[in-house]
């Protein structure tokens, strides 16, 4: 059986694409991951926990994605140009205000600081009643962003995947669970690159966007990249590794 490719439509309001996040700042990328694409994925699927197998047959698989921005009319009758992108909004989190330190396991939930150790040492309750750190993080996200995903299948997983994407048994979200998606997002399966581009391309259209840039696993001619965003296992404890993407700009 021959290679097919599904055709994903990305536009939220909001998005967040964690590649290397780690303690306070939680940054995001300008285009989807690879992690977080197989994540909705098998969001879909109702496939909890590590899947290394599943992921074993999903993480090699090709991922393109073309970026899209809004467009206005141009001066005089002439093209339609583009319009500038939102900035990054930065939201501010306090995480850890919640658990009971009575309980030894909820205990090791708790984020700590030196202060906190302290307080803690001393028997004394935060505001709240409670006793240990909060840990303050700063999380980014892209603003009324849109992105057009294509991903290869397995010919004999092409159907099931297709069928779960369109009956998720999980709620689907881009990168966090605030950020819903304000589209339907799975928009057909293909038999060639071809095909998926060119309705990506009717979608586009009849939203008025133009491309901005494109992403392609390899090196080619453009920004080349290393992301650790190839999923080997989720779950508890999650493993990547790495992959080489090329951004082409339009």
């Amino acid at each position: 059986m021959g290679k097919k490719y599904i055709l994903l439509w990305i536009e939220a309001p909001l998005q967040a694409w964690g590649a290397d996040s780690k303690f306070g700042r939680r940054d995001t990328l300008p285009f989807p991951t690879k992690s977080g694409v197989l994540g909705l994925v098998l969001c879909a699927m109702g496939a909890s926990g590590p899947q290394n197998d599943l992921l074993a047959k999903l993480c090699s698989r090709e991922l393109q994605i073309i970026s899209y921005v809004r467009s206005k009319p141009g001066k005089n009758g002439q093209a339609r140009v583009k319009v500038d992108k939102e900035p990054l909004l930065r939201d501010f989190h306090m995480v850890g205000s919640g658990y009971d330190d009575k309980d030894i396991w909820q205990t090791l939930l708790i984020p700590m600081k030196w202060d906190a150790i302290k307080k803690k040492a001393n028997k004394s309750k935060n505001a709240d009643g409670t006793r240990g750190g909060v840990k303050m993080t700063y999380r980014y996200y892209l603003q009324d962003a849109c992105f057009a995903v294509l991903l290869e299948l397995p010919a004999d997983m092409n159907d099931s995947i297709s069928d779960a994407l369109q009956n998720p048994v999980y709620d689907l979200y881009f990168g966090r669970k605030n950020c819903v998606p304000a589209e339907k997002i799975f928009q057909g399966s293909f038999e060639s690159i071809a095909e998926a581009w060119q309705k990506a391309g009717i979608l586009a259209q009849n939203k008025q966007l133009l491309e901005d840039f494109r992403v392609l696993d390899g090196e080619y001619d453009g920004d080349i990249m290393t992301l650790n965003d190839v999923p080997v296992q989720f779950g508890e404890i999650k493993k990547y590794r790495d992959r080489r993407v090329t951004v082409v700009s339009s």
